[in-house]
């Protein structure tokens, strides 16, 4: 009952909220803004929980659903789910759970990456969880022919993302070590299957020491945001620009500063 009110009652002006299990998805989020300047927007990083990308499946579902459920009920008029762990595990459950809002996911960008060019040699970096969940498995199926595709998990970058760590020599000692053999063996195209991962893209190109195209899903999820928002008459028709609220389930202020250092650290491609 308090959802079907709280739905009735979407208008808007009501926020857009963004949910990540840290601070990965704010990437995602200045795409939406740079996008849709006129809208609200809530951000909510599930600090206390994170990763998300070293626990199971049922784990991620659980936090996710609970907290994108408490987002709804307070009020979001849509979610974007800015974290493709917690898409791959929760999306679906709760599109049926709220068919009335829109609900939006992230997808590592591998179809662009696939068809940039003739038989691309395409390295797919994302969390281990990302990377064995039955629907990247049929994305890389429908791809698999078409181009050379390469998984590498990266779990180490989201911990130095959360500690706002975007260039230190660790961060290059890492990534150093990790790139180590796509150094010998080059590729063409990286996918970052992680919201955090955009932050370091510089990083990665120095550790490679050659010329890449990366593809990432916050453009594309801030897209399909504004279709679903058109489609159920949900745009903000405000000519001033929206509001931008950060919340975490830490709580603490520094780690609020942090979101706010990190939406003006990212620079989209």
């Amino acid at each position: 009952m308090a959802q079907q009110r709280n739905i009735q009652k979407s208008r808007p002006s009501q926020p857009i909220a963004v949910f990540d299990s840290g601070f990965g998805g704010i990437s995602v989020l200045k795409e939406l803004a740079r996008l849709m300047p006129g809208e609200n927007y809530l951000y909510y990083g599930d600090c206390k929980n994170a990763p998300y990308g070293t626990k199971s499946t049922a784990e991620v579902r659980e936090l996710t659903v609970w907290n994108i459920g408490r987002l709804i009920e307070n009020g979001a008029k849509a979610v974007v789910i800015a974290c493709n762990t917690a898409t791959s595990a929760a999306a679906e459950t709760l599109r049926e759970k709220y068919p009335d809002i829109p609900i939006i996911g992230m997808e590592p960008a591998l179809k662009p990456a696939a068809l940039s060019m003739d038989h691309a040699q395409v390295l797919v970096m994302a969390t281990a969880l990302t990377l064995r969940e039955d629907k990247f498995h049929q994305l890389l199926q429908t791809f698999e022919n078409t181009a050379d595709i390469y998984l590498l998990p990266a779990p180490g970058i989201v911990e130095f993302v959360e500690q706002g760590v975007t260039e230190s020599p660790g961060l290059s000692a890492y990534l150093s070590e990790l790139l180590a053999p796509y150094r010998r063996q080059r590729v063409d195209c990286i996918v970052l299957g992680c919201t955090h991962f955009p932050f370091v893209r510089e990083s990665i190109r120095r550790a490679l020491g050659y010329p890449v195209r990366f593809f990432e899903g916050g453009r594309g999820a801030a897209r399909e945001t504004r279709r679903r928002l058109q489609a159920q008459c949900l745009c903000n028709p405000q000519a001033k620009p929206g509001t931008l609220n950060f919340e975490t389930s830490c709580g603490a202020s520094e780690k609020k500063r942090l979101c706010q250092k990190l939406f003006g650290l990212y620079q989209p491609m």
